[in-house]
């Protein structure tokens, strides 16, 4: 374990060795020390915490915010007026806060808080606690904050909570006070409401004080495995009534999740590079043989990840069955498990990935939650792909964001997460246009160029929290395309594309094929031309205003550009080359255009 951990510590080092001062950037720190002491029959706990803050930022820091996430879940809560008056509900929540018995609700009741030695004064409001400070922070320096506090475990809605649909006695995410995000833009207390998160990076020890029975799973490394439940994950452990102390610890993570159930049975198969993958599941007779197959294809997964998009740098990662659906958090998912191979398999795969977008690069989702659930998708269908040797299609993600577009419901990406009028608005622009970002540049820049850059990101922004701008920067030094005309309207606004062929004329010695931009957002057109002898040639026009085409290695015969204020374009190609039979736009699949039918011609 020791070889591990510093072989974590150096990969920590050679990724955030530069987090500080350079060109201005910086973020903060943090190290939690957490000892909960769980009564299960009440589904109460009783916690301390104690906290070092070191403020790396140049503002000189009077006030800091916690999170309070279970006092969502009473009813008059934002989240339970939000979950009843949105237009499309989410079935999982709707009314259901709102009919919590005072047994049922959550809270975090903080008992006493001191900064250093001394109390501070401090106001709840809602799922926040705003925090005023006896001392302030100055720049570059540390502070102590040591706090007791009771909480009651809500009745499981949303994400956290006890008793789950499937029968799962604790899903234990957001249990804690959690210090909010500080960084150039402020302070992020956003009061909780169901959607994204943003946390501070920093180590975890955390001890849970439970009954005997339980078998615990989460982030980081069990510290004591042979004092817990024969190992780890037995179903012969001491019986009930006794207590055990579960100690976990977790280096440079921005949150910790945990699960318990009594009846959890223990997999665990060896991972890339070392690393240990645990699966704890129910032992259900109808899914859990489904459930044995599924730790190869993680090891698998996880392989491909690394070899695709970057290193995984953690020694662990845990499966869990748990929660409401699929949710991540560092070195863990919570998923539901009552499920077929392939619907197991594929919300493992996409759980998983969230550690490269939501655990290591960890892009403020509240903000720009399509740079997670989007980049984390579009990984998803590649690496699906690859463990099933197929090609994967966005052809369905390309349908239903037409459809978004078509209902009226579309919202721009710089919308946040907790603002968008409908769920369907929030998904669609989260999971299906944020997943487009890449699919998109793949035509635009060529696919090498998209994946070296996607491994550029990852090298050069893991544990930065980064922005659109710097994936943008990515991008186009990798390519040396200028991107700022796609990032501008497909974040910025709701434009939409749309290229059509307007005409095909034949002379003597040429053909011209006349195209037209009846939309408002500018692309660059790749153009399959099939002659009647068969033969295909693939020709791809680029935008003036992109200043390069990215990838030559592929077959596309680069054109002249197209200035993208005219709203006409002509290629004309000489009679030798053959006759025309049939002309396709976007032929690989990779464009959103809102039009499919006026992409093709064909020669009758």
């Amino acid at each position: 374990m020791k070889k591990e951990i510093t072989l974590i510590a150096a990969l920590f080092s050679l990724f955030s060795g530069s987090v500080f001062g350079q060109d201005g950037y910086w973020q903060q720190a943090i190290d939690y020390k957490i000892e909960v002491t769980v009564d299960e029959a009440k589904h109460q706990l009783q916690g301390l915490e104690k906290i070092v803050y070191t403020n790396n930022s140049p503002d000189t820091l009077n006030k800091v915010f916690f999170h309070l996430y279970f006092n969502a879940f009473q009813p008059g809560s934002m989240m339970d007026v939000r979950s009843r008056t949105i237009a499309d509900a989410d079935p999982r929540v709707g009314d259901r806060i709102s009919k919590l018995s005072e047994d049922e609700i959550g809270f975090h009741k903080i008992n006493s808080l001191h900064q250093n030695d001394s109390s501070v004064d401090y106001t709840v409001s809602g799922t926040i606690l705003e925090v005023h400070l006896n001392e302030p922070i100055l720049p570059g320096e540390q502070t102590s904050f040591y706090m007791e506090f009771d909480s009651q475990v809500p009745l499981q809605i949303r994400r956290s909570g006890w008793n789950n649909k499937e029968g799962v006695e604790f899903s234990m995410s957001q249990w804690y006070p959690k210090m909010c995000e500080y960084d150039t833009d402020g302070w992020h207390s956003n009061p909780y409401i169901g959607r994204e998160f943003h946390g501070v990076w920093g180590d975890y020890d955390v001890q849970i004080d439970i009954d005997s029975k339980y078998v615990l799973g989460g982030t980081g490394v069990i510290q004591n495995p042979e004092e817990v439940k024969n190992g780890y994950g037995g179903n012969e452990g001491k019986p009930s009534g006794e207590r055990v102390t579960w100690k976990f610890k977790a280096e440079n993570v921005h949150d910790f999740v945990w699960a318990a159930d009594p009846d959890y049975v223990h997999l665990q198969e060896s991972g890339p590079n070392g690393m240990e993958l645990h699966f704890l599941v129910q032992p259900d007779t109808a899914y859990f043989e489904t459930w044995k197959q599924l730790p190869k294809v993680t090891a698998q997964a996880f392989e491909i990840m690394n070899e695709t998009f970057g290193s995984y740098p953690y020694p662990q990662y845990s499966v869990i069955q748990g929660g409401d659906g699929g949710m991540e958090y560092p070195n863990a998912t919570l998923i539901t498990g009552k499920r077929s191979l392939s619907s197991l398999i594929g919300v493992t795969i996409h759980e998983l990935i969230h550690s490269w977008y939501q655990g290591m690069l960890a892009t403020n989702e509240a903000k720009y939650p399509w740079m997670d659930e989007g980049f984390t998708t579009f990984a998803s269908a590649i690496v699906s792909g690859k463990i099933n040797n197929s090609a994967p299609s966005f052809q369905g993600s390309i349908i239903g964001y037409q459809r978004l577009v078509q209902s009226g419901q579309q919202e721009p990406l710089t919308t946040h997460a907790d603002h968008y009028h409908t769920n369907r608005a929030y998904g669609v622009a989260s999971y299906v246009q944020g997943s487009l970002v890449p699919v998109q540049l793949m035509h635009i820049i060529g696919e090498d160029m998209l994946f070296a850059g996607m491994k550029n990101y990852y090298n050069q922004w893991a544990f930065k929290h980064p922005r659109p701008d710097n994936f943008k920067r990515v991008m186009e030094k990798t390519s040396g395309v200028e991107l700022d005309w796609f990032f501008e309207n497909w974040i910025g606004t709701t434009k939409a594309i749309d290229y059509s062929i307007q005409e095909v004329k034949s002379s003597l010695r040429s053909q011209e094929i006349t195209l037209a931009n009846l939309g408002q957002f500018p692309m660059p057109v790749s153009m399959e031309i099939e002659f009647k002898d068969g033969s295909k040639k693939t020709y791809f026009i680029p935008l003036r205003i992109m200043r390069g085409t990215g990838n030559t290695t592929d077959t596309r015969i680069v054109v002249e550009e197209w200035p993208w204020t005219f709203p006409t374009y002509t290629l004309t190609i000489p009679k030798k080359e053959g006759k025309i039979a049939r002309i396709t736009l976007f032929p690989e699949g990779r464009v959103a255009d809102q039009n499919f039918e006026n992409n093709t011609w064909e020669n009758k």
